[in-house]
């Protein structure tokens, strides 16, 4: 089990890689909406009456394509561990943010963290005389205790 700021940085870079994971699977999937309208192949074979008549066949290119429905259903189930991963992370977050014993803190973390507020908005959000670079500077340094 991670503590403190191992736990809060994991988390963080973890949400990142989910990010990550669907932008690929997005990407994969334009790709093969692309091959199925502009990814025709046509081909012309002879057959018929004797060898006689001319034939045109036209599809997608199947290797392509099944290699691509491979490589998304590898990335949705990749996709499907690393947000449980993500979820078992976020409450070990919970866990830890609950433990601390500042409340201001405690606000702080979880409007960064867990809400993915900017700096900006978290010092709006704790009211006062706050700042966006008092906050983080709280923060910052109530990392570099733990």
């Amino acid at each position: 089990m991670l503590i403190g700021k191992d736990v809060l940085m994991q988390y963080v870079q973890m949400k990142e890689e989910v990010k990550d994971i669907k932008k690929r699977i997005d990407k994969l999937e334009k790709y093969k909406e692309q091959i199925k309208k502009e990814g025709t192949v046509k081909d012309s074979v002879t057959g018929g009456y004797g060898g006689i008549q001319h034939f045109v066949v036209e599809g997608i290119p199947f290797p392509e394509y099944t290699k691509i429905n491979r490589l998304i259903q590898q990335r949705q189930r990749r996709l499907v561990e690393q947000t449980e991963r993500l979820l078992e992370l976020q409450n070990e977050v919970e866990e830890y943010i609950e433990s601390i014993n500042d409340s201001r803190m405690r606000r702080i973390i979880s409007m960064r963290i867990i809400d993915n507020m900017t700096w900006q908005q978290v010092a709006q959000n704790i009211g006062g005389n706050n700042t966006a670079d008092s906050v983080r500077k709280a923060f910052d340094r109530f990392l570099e205790k733990s």
